[in-house]
């Protein structure tokens, strides 16, 4: 079976879309899939996390990172998808080319949004980049305060756009920005706390969804 694509897009710069990349394909290699993360951002920060979790790596640590650029990607994605699970793709938020291409690669595209009216208003560009190219879009609530009771007003707001929501939310925690220092993820980290709990839940959900 040939792996299953997750592009995970914003835009809007800040929305947290390599921490999410990270946190994610740390989780699903924790359970033993075998995941592979594309960086075709030219920023390069998932690439950075990466060599930062190379200084801990162990033998069982199975997680492939491509850095290429996004002219590469297809071919890229042909080399990868007979040897992984799951493949995520960390896109750029502004440039159109490449963007366009890494989502229309995905089976799902998962857009980042805080909880914020500004953040809502900046998925446009990236809903209609994935309706033009007729990818499925899931849209995630990332760093949620505690108590936040504009959450169930943003997600009014989304349902109004008819943009399906996942159910689960992320918190604005502090574990998941200790992990991604050390190059690692919450369930490798910190693996009895909320953030832990949070981000497999997700996985759990997006596993769902991709039939993995």
């Amino acid at each position: 079976m040939t792996a299953k694509v997750l592009t995970v897009a914003q835009q809007k710069g800040g929305a947290g879309k390599t921490s999410l990349v990270a946190q994610l394909a740390a989780t699903w290699t924790a359970a033993g899939k075998r995941v592979a993360v594309v960086d075709i951002d030219p920023q390069g920060s998932l690439a950075q996390w990466f060599a930062a979790r190379e200084q801990y790596a162990t033998q069982d640590d199975t997680l492939h990172l491509s850095a290429v650029g996004g002219w590469r990607l297809t071919n890229e994605l042909a080399r990868l998808k007979n040897l992984h699970d799951i493949i995520i793709i960390d896109s750029p938020p502004h440039a159109e080319t490449e963007s366009k291409l890494a989502v229309r690669a995905a089976d799902l595209v998962l857009v980042p949004v805080q909880p914020s009216p500004m953040d809502v208003w900046a998925t446009g560009g990236t809903v209609k980049l994935a309706q033009g190219e007729r990818r499925p879009v899931l849209v995630v609530m990332n760093r949620v305060p505690p108590r936040a009771n504009i959450v169930e007003a943003i997600r009014d707001l989304l349902d109004r756009q008819g943009l399906p929501v996942a159910e689960t939310t992320l918190g604005n925690r502090v574990a998941f920005a200790a992990s991604m220092m050390e190059g690692k993820g919450v369930v490798e980290s910190h693996h009895l706390s909320p953030a832990a709990d949070e981000i497999r839940a997700l996985a759990a959900e997006l596993e769902k969804r991709l039939s993995v």
